[in-house]
């Protein structure tokens, strides 16, 4: 084990006391605020050897948060200001900001996507200065996505990232589909930039849509590494296009920029639109890291639930010829960016 994603095999420790573990915690990055991506930060917000450590989420993320920590719930350890007395420092991240540093080294976007439905809000609502811009789509629907975030991190030295992302429903079911967005940002950077992916598959085969809660099955996963190749292959085309055009006279090509900028998005909803597009190949040299997987309650298979899973994920992957590396993730797992 390694404070640093980015370190080598041969740079791993043995072993690790829990206060070691701790001291290595820059900062906390919450995707959404559901208790069971909160609790082991709540539990463990005492035992921070620091003071105004930062933990960034959006701001409605982190007003959720804000609650637990108000004395009511949990001891008052968290505060929008630093201060010496308080271990947890609340950070906002924005869609709109790019990428923050995090660290020397680390920096990190957020973007929005839908992990179910949220409690049922009114237009009125939508405005409220405090919440986050994505909190609440502005549409007439009274029934809004529960908000949830997906990080690019960035490693300044290397410039390669990687793409996590939190609890995620299906852009097939969602009333507001907000994955194809981020598959669209991904697409240029794979694999060079950006070759792994950490994606929740929370349920086995066969389980019903309507008992999803909010989150993908193989099926679904299968589905969206479908769209981010289709997005892999669309844009490696606009990128061929380009190159194309810069190799013109720059008087024609400005004469002819405005067209193919046309022909281009023209080409792109035609690509979006085709469901026979070839996308054998288009995810080769990504690793799609499977994790969030549910808990086999009913001891229905005799393998770890995580590696059932992950199984059912690569079958589908690999019939469909996509070329993405599926991994099955574990506790405590060694993973090398």
């Amino acid at each position: 084990m390694h404070p640093d994603v980015f370190a080598t095999e041969a740079e791993s420790v043995e072993k690790l006391t829990p206060a070691e573990v701790y001291s290595w915690i820059q900062c906390y990055l919450i995707t959404h605020p559901h208790l069971d991506h909160l609790s082991g930060l709540v539990l463990s917000a005492g035992s921070t050897p620091r003071s105004s450590v930062p933990v960034y989420g959006t701001r409605y993320t982190l007003e959720v948060i804000s609650e637990i920590f108000s004395g009511k719930v949990w001891p008052a350890l968290a505060s929008w200001t630093k201060q010496s007395d308080k271990p947890l420092l609340l950070s906002p991240l924005s869609p709109e900001d790019g990428y923050t540093a995090l660290t020397d080294t680390i920096s990190v976007r957020t973007m929005p996507i839908s992990h179910g439905q949220s409690p049922t809000t009114t237009t009125d609502d939508i405005d409220t200065p405090s919440r986050d811009p994505h909190s609440h789509s502005a549409n007439s629907s009274s029934v809004e996505p529960y908000a949830s975030s997906a990080f690019f991190l960035r490693h300044a030295p290397s410039a390669h990232e990687l793409l996590f992302f939190g609890d995620v429903e299906p852009d097939s079911l969602s009333t507001h589909p907000q994955t194809r967005d981020v598959w669209r940002t991904a697409a240029p950077k794979i694999p060079h930039a950006l070759s792994a992916v950490f994606i929740e598959c929370s349920w086995p085969a066969g389980r019903p849509d309507a008992l999803l809660y909010g989150h993908l099955s193989p099926t679904h996963l299968a589905d969206e590494l479908s769209v981010l190749a289709r997005e892999v292959v669309a844009s490696r085309a606009r990128s061929r296009a380009n190159s194309r055009g810069s190799g013109s006279n720059g008087e024609e090509a400005d004469d002819e920029e405005d067209y193919g900028n046309d022909r281009r998005r023209k080409r792109r909803r035609q690509s979006d639109e085709d469901a026979e597009m070839d996308v054998r190949g288009a995810l080769t040299g990504l690793r799609v890291f499977v994790i969030h997987c549910k808990d086999d309650l009913h001891e229905t298979y005799d393998r770890p639930i995580h590696e059932v899973i992950a199984g059912q994920v690569r079958e589908l992957v690999e019939e469909r010829g996509l070329g993405a590396e599926i991994v099955a993730v574990e506790q405590g797992m060694l993973i090398s960016i």
